[in-house]
């Protein structure tokens, strides 16, 4: 029997939908307002996410209590406004990116914020900085990693974010819906090809439960199984 007459198509959202929402559930900062109407100016605004999404990061990650977060791909620091939202009294999110221009603009909103001692910037490719975290004890003692970034290293993020993980913490891959390019089957890019298949990983991890949500451009949300007994590091300072 086909599964046709089961299969219903989701709520496509209108922007009077998305301001409803946004209306009614999303509280930001009068700061990141402002950042984000300032990001808005710039010709590569799509990279920074929308407000009813920063939201769902803080709600998701409230739930696992965090102390210890990485960001991958932080651009103009509002994503890490509403990460920083959700951490504990004395945690501390690491936010990692290549670009030094949009990195001082993050830096800068921090500080009007009050929240830039809680935040440690990294300059730098991202995979190289979880590596020095993994060197540097790291190991099994994250809450949760929100990555953004070049998606044809999510396979590289998604390896070393694993490692990083403590059972029980969550990792959040943005973008994976590609504007509904991933189900098309013509589309071969790199960047396509990349996002289906770090989906399809996560799945098919045993190490992990793994979901979709369809918010905003599609966000892989992964949790890592408590199969072992973790243990937690020691301080939540970073080297900077």
């Amino acid at each position: 029997m086909s599964n046709a007459k089961f299969q219903r198509d989701g709520l496509h959202l209108t922007r009077e939908l998305l301001d409803y929402v946004q209306q009614t559930v999303v509280r930001e900062r009068p700061e990141q307002l402002a950042l984000r109407e300032q990001t808005a100016e710039r010709t590569d605004s799509r990279m920074m996410i929308a407000p009813e999404q920063g939201a769902m990061l803080a709600w998701i990650l409230r739930l696992v209590q965090p102390r210890r977060v990485i960001e991958v791909g932080t651009f103009t620091g509002y994503s890490a406004m509403w990460l920083v939202e959700a951490l504990q009294p004395g945690g501390t999110l690491v936010a990692c990116d290549v670009n030094p221009e949009t990195l001082e603009i993050a830096r800068a909103a921090w500080r009007r914020a009050g929240i830039a001692h809680r935040v440690v910037p990294r300059l730098g490719p991202a995979t190289e900085t979880l590596k020095e975290l993994l060197d540097g004890g790291w190991t099994g003692t994250v809450d949760a990693i929100f990555v953004d970034a070049d998606k044809t290293s999510y396979a590289a993020y998604y390896d070393l974010g694993m490692q990083l993980l403590r059972p029980g913490g969550v990792m959040l891959f943005d973008n994976v819906l590609w504007s509904g390019k991933v189900a098309d089957p013509e589309d071969q890019r790199p960047e396509t090809v990349a996002l289906r298949e770090v989906s399809r990983r996560a799945a098919a991890d045993p190490e992990a439960h793994a979901t979709i949500f369809t918010d905003g451009d599609g966000v892989l949300a992964v949790q890592k199984l408590a199969l072992a007994a973790g243990s937690r590091g020691g301080g939540d300072g970073v080297n900077t």
